[in-house]
């Protein structure tokens, strides 16, 4: 189980770098947000509350979607994570999200003020998962939707295994990856939902693979986000030799100048009763 201020102090050290990389990976982020919309059900006129924002994804995309006749409520426990949302939602056209920081385990709204809850890749972190999934089912009407977005195993996600590799062999292991694939397991979070209370559950996998071109610092993104939290005190020699290793593993795996990343997530929704 994550450590909760170990977590919060993780998020809180790669706000920035959340924040920095949030436009540049905007277009990958939106191949996630539309089906993750679509399992939570959301169209024109919906509320949703979107948690684990972060910087901004997928309440922005949501926002859209609902238009101006519904309401998005984008959360995240750290503030800090979302700077880099109030500040994409100042320049979205149409309707933006409200941005509120916000524990998933005791959330600020009224019983069934939405019609779906959104989280992509959050509810892996959360240490009381059970009573956020409580949370969850309380602020959702009956018939609305909760949908969650969790990794598959690391072995099944070549990006992260590739690079938490190279972080520990240079900076030794120190578990930060655990938390990612908490909920690897087939039906684990949907077991963990019906048990607090949702009516129906489901699970859908989606496994890309995603074509980069080699030589090219693809991965970075992924290592500055997840890793944000201990690169902070490497020197300018010792960043360089950490990332000379990861592009030295990517290049390894090219096939005519182009380095396969296989990924693996799951959606998992449960439909309130």
């Amino acid at each position: 189980m994550p450590d909760a201020g170990r977590e919060r102090d993780r998020w809180a050290a790669s706000a920035d770098a959340w924040d920095r990389w949030a436009d540049p990976m905007a277009d990958l982020a939106d191949k996630l947000n539309r089906p993750l919309l679509d399992a939570a059900g959301l169209v024109e006129g919906h509320r949703l509350l979107d948690l684990a924002s972060g910087a901004g994804e997928p309440a922005l995309s949501a926002a859209h979607r609902a238009g101006p006749d519904g309401l998005v409520v984008g959360s995240d426990l750290v503030p800090g994570m979302m700077a880099g949302a109030v500040r994409r939602a100042r320049s979205v056209k149409g309707p933006a999200p409200a941005f509120i920081a916000a524990d998933m385990t005791a959330l600020p709204f009224a019983d069934a003020a939405f019609d779906g809850v959104t989280c992509r890749f959050g509810i892996m972190f959360v240490p009381a998962v059970e009573t956020a999934l409580r949370e969850v089912r309380r602020v959702l009407r009956p018939g609305g939707k909760a949908a969650f977005m969790v990794w598959g195993s690391r072995a099944g996600n070549g990006l992260f295994a590739e690079i938490g590799d190279a972080v520990a062999n240079h900076l030794g292991e120190d578990g930060s990856l655990d938390p990612l694939f908490r909920f690897a397991p087939p039906q684990l979070l949907s077991d963990r939902m019906r048990a607090a209370g949702f009516a129906e559950t489901w699970e859908t996998d989606l496994t890309p693979v995603r074509k980069a071109p080699a030589g090219q610092p693809f991965w970075r993104a992924a290592l500055d986000m997840s890793f944000g939290h201990r690169l902070g005190g490497l020197t300018a020699g010792q960043r360089k030799a950490l990332e000379a290793d990861i592009a030295r593993r990517f290049d390894a795996r090219a096939v005519d100048g182009i380095v396969p990343v296989p990924s693996h997530a799951r959606i998992v929704v449960g439909m309130a009763g």
